[in-house]
């Protein structure tokens, strides 16, 4: 079976996409990305071509911007070509000049995709790039040596997001022959014969001096690519089902039981509930220690969009920067938080006189200090919140008494609530909970004042 057959009977199997659906390539003009469009052309495919000119290489980055011109030219395809000031971004966001040029690259994909004029040229449907086996056998070795887990060992994904990697099973060796055969022509990167690069590090030394050893050595890699993908999958079968299992939604945040995570005594399992939040496989020891650590604890990831809370029995993770799932924490020694309506005023004491009485002010109230658990829990009200508003013997949703309260749309999204152990006390500035309101039998006071 000559290699277009593979390739066809490969994107069939794996059902990669079809006929009728648009592609776009991305297209460096060397042998890789030259056989995807040959082979692309003789399977039938439609597709138009995408160029990056990274400004890298001087005469020879223009030479290969005309080379893949020309290309478009012979397959009569619309082509894109985007010439990016590689060196500033890289300066500009404190990247490699490799990983500048990677983002800058798969951003402009992703918005060729999603662009008007590519669909109208009727060329939006995937993109395709010219990952083969000897890549992802690189990029395997590179993860290893670096430190990875189990998704670093599989490589690179065939499918992910838009993107598509059809020649992925076959060996550069295999491209090289057909390109020979098909009379095909192709430029070649001056730079690929440098082993400055990682990855040109890999491929001209130490991949040759492993077959030394061991002959058969990029069979056996392909072989256990192959066992890795396939293990990873099942892995991540488990996860979700384990993490469908524990994780409770409420808003943007994720409520996960301490108790129940820790007892899984799996470092791999915290792992993959804390990285889809930015957190690193460093940071597994401190969620370790969290779970051992008082209520209000917390950590950051490393990104700064979110943070893990200790509360109670609950792991919380909280987007940082979105206001309506802002925790704050409020200790019994704390006497003043500041938040977004003003500065909230705590204070315990013991006082018979006002123990007879029950306050209406909204902005200062005293409460029954008996069933009240600290640490406190300052944050915006969600959806789904109730609580028992002072006078009344049944609970209400705060969306419902909101309503009642005639708050325009704007007033109701700055209310926030004080919550202990997951019941609210005050909708602050508004109303007490009836369970906490004060009778002859309080012996204790919480004095709460909202200074705005």
């Amino acid at each position: 079976m000559n290699l277009l057959q593979q390739f066809k009977e490969h994107i069939s199997k794996r059902q990669l996409f079809t006929e009728a659906g648009p592609l776009l390539l991305a297209v460096s003009g060397g042998l890789d990305s030259v056989v995807l469009c040959e082979l692309c052309y003789q399977a039938g495919f439609r597709f138009s071509m995408a160029h990056c000119n990274f400004q890298l290489r001087g005469v020879e980055s223009d030479r290969d911007e005309n080379f893949v011109r020309q290309l478009a030219l012979k397959y009569n395809v619309p082509i894109f070509v985007s010439k990016f000031d590689t060196e500033k971004y890289a300066a500009t966001h404190k990247l490699s000049t490799q990983e500048a040029a990677r983002v800058l690259r798969y951003e402009w994909f992703a918005d060729l995709l999603e662009t008007k004029a590519v669909k109208e040229d009727t060329s939006a449907g995937f993109l395709l790039t010219a990952h083969h086996a000897d890549d992802d056998m690189e990029t395997l070795l590179m993860h290893f040596f670096r430190g990875t887990g189990l998704h670093g060992l599989s490589g690179i994904p065939e499918m992910n997001g838009s993107i598509r990697r059809p020649l992925l099973p076959f060996s550069r060796e295999a491209l090289q022959v057909f390109a020979n055969e098909q009379g095909l022509e192709w430029v070649e990167d001056s730079s690929n014969a440098s082993s400055a690069y990682t990855r040109n590090y890999f491929r001209n030394e130490l991949i040759p001096a492993l077959e030394k050893v061991f002959p058969q050595v990029k069979n056996n890699l392909r072989d256990n690519l192959v066992r890795f993908k396939e293990t990873e999958q099942l892995y991540q079968l488990a996860v979700a089902q384990i993490k469908k299992k524990l994780i409770r939604q409420k808003g943007v945040e994720q409520h996960i039981p301490v108790k129940q995570l820790l007892g899984y005594k799996s470092r791999a399992l915290i792992f993959e509930i804390i990285r889809v939040f930015g957190f690193t496989e460093k940071q597994i020891d401190e969620v370790i220690k969290l779970g051992k650590s008082d209520s209000g604890r917390y950590i950051d990831a490393p990104t700064g969009q979110y943070r893990l809370i200790r509360h109670r029995h609950w792991f919380i993770t909280s987007p940082v920067q979105a206001e309506e799932s802002l925790n704050i924490m409020i200790e019994k020694e704390n006497p003043e938080t500041r938040f977004a309506l003003g500065v909230l005023h705590l204070k315990s004491k013991m006082n018979k006189s006002d123990a007879a009485t029950t306050t209406t002010d909204t902005q200062q109230v005293l409460l029954d200090a008996k069933d009240i658990q600290f640490p406190l829990l300052l944050r915006k009200w969600k959806t789904g919140d109730y609580f028992y508003p002072l006078g009344m013997k049944k609970k209400k949703k705060i969306a419902r008494f909101l309503i009642d309260a005639k708050l325009s749309k704007s007033a109701k999204e700055q209310v926030w609530v004080l919550e202990s152990n997951q019941r609210i006390i005050w909708l602050v500035g508004h109303r007490i909970d009836e369970r906490f309101k004060i009778t002859s039998r309080t012996k204790e006071l919480l004095s709460l004042q909202l200074e705005s």
